[in-house]
């Protein structure tokens, strides 16, 4: 039995380092025999130092994507670069846009990208300013067409990650834990308790990635996909194909939590 303890949206910058570990020990208390974390770990200035200590706090493998927050006063070039350079000369860290393939178990394996809202569900040319759009540099100063074509691209280097990976994956393992920051579908997108309106869901979703992810598990239909997600701070869960089956974290600033345990053999 496999025991997976399942983390999003920490969001590590709204709290002290004490309290950082506190909450970090209390998990591996659990002793899980991994990690997984669906982003939005910190900001550009000090995911670095945050990743540096979960690995000194966690005895076991730690799997995980970056959120956009993650890219905050900063650039997704640079961070990309640190973060990469940082899980190269790890023995636990492993951050699955590079990983590739995880084997969990003789079963199932862990695969999985960190996404980004790419813009096509909902209104296409929504108006909401997130910090995304002021903060990460590759966004700054574009206007609304290009803000969206950026948007596009990003989703599409997230699809094209998955159709490499994915099929490959499956071929080898009955069960997929998939783990991404951004919701790949609009049934995912939760906000209070309600799917996102079309003003929200362009900046919230990745339709590109969600379609990739049903024309794979539509091709293998006696397999089975787990997707963990977050960014949107509410939780929710959706039936996506009877084989696709995805999980949205629930957040608040400042008060990181254990969104569960997942166990499986």
């Amino acid at each position: 039995m496999n025991k997976i303890a399942w983390l999003t949206d920490i969001h590590f910058n709204f709290l002290n380092n004490s309290s950082i570990n506190t909450f970090c020990n209390n998990i591996a208390a659990k002793t899980p025999d991994c990690v997984v974390i669906t982003g939005d770990i910190g900001e550009a200035d000090s995911i670095y130092a945050y990743l540096s200590i979960i690995e000194n706090n966690f005895k076991c493998p730690i799997y995980f994507v970056l959120g956009n927050h993650d890219f905050y006063a900063g650039s997704i070039a640079n961070v990309r670069a640190s973060v990469k350079k940082l899980v190269q000369n790890s023995n636990r860290l492993y951050w699955m846009d590079i990983e590739g393939i995880v084997k969990l178990s003789n079963k199932a394996c862990i695969i999985g990208h960190s996404g980004w809202a790419d813009g096509r569900l909902g209104n296409p040319k929504s108006r909401i300013e997130l910090n995304d759009y002021h903060t990460i540099s590759e966004f700054m100063g574009l206007s609304l067409n290009e803000r969206f074509m950026k948007l596009n691209q990003l989703g599409d280097e997230a699809a094209t990650y998955v159709r490499q990976i994915l099929p490959k994956a499956l071929h080898h393992f009955e069960f997929i834990l998939f783990i991404t920051h951004v919701p790949p579908f609009k049934e995912a997108c939760w906000h209070m308790g309600k799917i996102s309106d079309d003003e929200w869901l362009p900046h919230f979703s990745c339709k590109a990635m969600g379609i990739a992810l049903v024309e794979a598990m539509k091709n293998y239909p006696d397999k089975k996909m787990m997707v963990l997600c977050g960014h949107t701070h509410s939780s929710g869960e959706t039936q996506i194909l009877p084989n696709l089956f995805v999980k949205t974290g629930k957040a608040e600033y400042g008060l990181p939590e254990l969104q569960e345990i997942i166990k499986f053999t």
